[in-house]
Formats: structure tokens, sequence, C-alpha cells
């Protein structure tokens, strides 16, 4: 396959990490590539890396990046703290060709819809655990970006109105609850991974503190499900690489705590393209936009 037949390039601006797609024709995934963000205080070079790795005959650009990405879609508004440069870069005149600017959760949730675990499907709620608790809905085929871009922070849903304050100031939030970011201060361990491991060895202590926090989760999908009635729901992000020590309890939560009318459950699965959903749905929006319904025959393509 010749650089001539690539139509998208897809790319996902995280903290540590880029990761790009190249799509062809029929939205075959063409190339992936994982490189360092290097975002340092006084020199960062991602913006150069970025515009390395775009395909010289790829017609399409689509970014995926943390942040509230504008209206039109070509910058990230509002990004405190990280990622020094990004805020306000307008992506299409840096790159010099037309680019799609997004939202990295609302990306992936494209990406899951196209060619991941929710294919096909035109109702989903999307969750990335990670560091921080991310998401992104899918209503009537299309993202839900609401009226500046917020919608589907769903890490910042409130569980406990007493709760200490997160990063945006929501009180006892789901973030706070499971997020990476907490797990030493909720825990005492210094990762989830140490957390999740200690319990599976059978500490109790950790599996009393690994519980609760999916019990908060199970909570927070409970409360989207009844707000938003989705045919599914996504889970994607690092602590999802638990597996069966988070879906194991995660699913008897939600028997306890889910409304099913007439026994009727909503699936919580795992998401299927990993870390390179984001990538994968910037490369979607690059081709097909935000005005158009990712369900049905496009999300069908290739």
């Amino acid at each position: 396959m010749s650089a001539s037949d690539i139509l998208a390039c897809g790319i996902d601006l995280g903290g540590t990490q880029i990761k790009t797609v190249q799509v062809a024709a029929g939205g075959h995934i063409a190339q992936r590539r994982l490189l360092p963000t290097d975002d340092s205080a006084t020199a960062p070079r991602w913006k150069e890396t970025i515009r390395g790795v775009v395909a010289p005959h790829a017609s399409h650009v689509g970014l995926a990046a943390p942040g509230l990405a504008d209206a039109a879609g070509r910058k990230i508004t509002a990004l405190p703290g990280r990622l020094l440069g990004l805020e306000g870069l307008d992506w299409t005149e840096f790159l010099e060709r037309p680019a799609v600017v997004l939202n990295d959760a609302h990306a992936a949730l494209l990406g899951e819809t196209w060619r991941g675990a929710a294919r096909g499907r035109q109702h989903v709620v999307m969750l990335t655990l990670g560091t921080g608790v991310g998401g992104a809905v899918l209503c009537e085929g299309r993202l839900w970006r609401g009226a500046i871009g917020r919608a589907g922070h769903c890490g910042h849903m409130s569980l406990n109105p007493r709760g200490v304050p997160d990063i945006v100031g929501t009180p006892g939030s789901l973030e706070t609850a499971i997020g990476e970011c907490t797990v030493r201060a909720r825990t005492g361990f210094a990762s989830t991974q140490a957390l999740v491991a200690a319990a599976r060895a059978g500490s109790d202590p950790a599996r009393r503190a690994w519980e609760e926090s999916v019990e908060a989760l199970a909570a927070g999908i409970v409360s989207l499900i009844n707000v938003f009635d989705p045919e599914m729901v996504v889970l994607g992000g690092g602590i999802t690489a638990a597996g069966d020590m988070l879906f194991a309890p995660l699913e008897q939560f939600l028997a306890r705590m889910e409304w099913r009318p007439a026994g009727r459950r909503v699936p919580v699965v795992r998401a299927e393209l990993g870390g390179w959903a984001g990538a994968v749905g910037a490369a979607w929006q690059a081709l097909y936009g935000q005005d158009h319904r990712i369900s049905g025959s496009l999300c069908g393509a290739g």
C-alpha cells in the first residue's frame, strides 16, 4: 500500500504517549505508531512530532486530546496545567491542512462504535478509567457534545455531596472514588495495579478497598443508565486491565443496583480497541465529520 492510498490520519495526544493511525479505503487501519509525547516544560516537542507523522497524502486529519474542543473542531479551548501550548492552538493552521480536533474520551467512543465493542450501536455510554475518569455519550448514533463540549465528563458526576472536591470542584466524584489519581490517598497503595494484585493475593484490606471503589463505579454506571438509557456501557482505560477482578464484582453490584424493567439489563463490556480507540475515533471524525451518524452503514464500512 502506497502513501497515496491513505485517506485519513488519526492522532491521540496523551500526556506520555502519542498514538497515530493511518486509515485507507474502506476504513482499513493501514499503520499504527506509538511515540513519546515529550512534554518538557522548557521545550515541548510534541507539536513537531505530530507534524512529522501526518502522512503527506492524508487529506483528512483528526486529533484527539484532553480538554474541551471548540464548536468548530479546530482547537482545544480549555486544558489548564498540561501540555503547554495546546490550549488555543489552531491545528488547521499549524498543520497547513484541514484538521478536526475533539476530546480524547469522545474520540475513544467514536473509535469503539466504528471498529470496536459498540459497533453498530446507536445509544452508548463510555467510561475511560485511568489516571482520571473520562467519558462520552452516543445518542441516536451521534456524539453528544453539549453546549460547550463538556458533555460526557462522567467522572465528574457527584456520588457524595460532602466528599472532597475533585480537580473541577465536584464533591465526592466518581473520578475521586476510582481514578488512579487518588488511589494512594484512598487505599495506601501506590497504584491501582498494586491494589488489585494485593486483593487477588488474598489481602482483606486491599479487597475491601478495591470493592469499595468498584461499588462506587457501579453506582455511577446505574445513574448513567437511568439518565441516558443506553444499549450498552463500554469501559476502557488502564484500570480495565484488572479483568475479572473488576468485572466480576461489578456485575454483582450492578445486579443489586440497576433498574431492569421486565428483566432487561444493560450490558457493561470492556473496550476492544484498548489504547488505540482515541486515534481510530479521531480518524473517523476526520473522514465523516461531527454532523454524521456513526451507526449504520458508515460504522460497518470495510
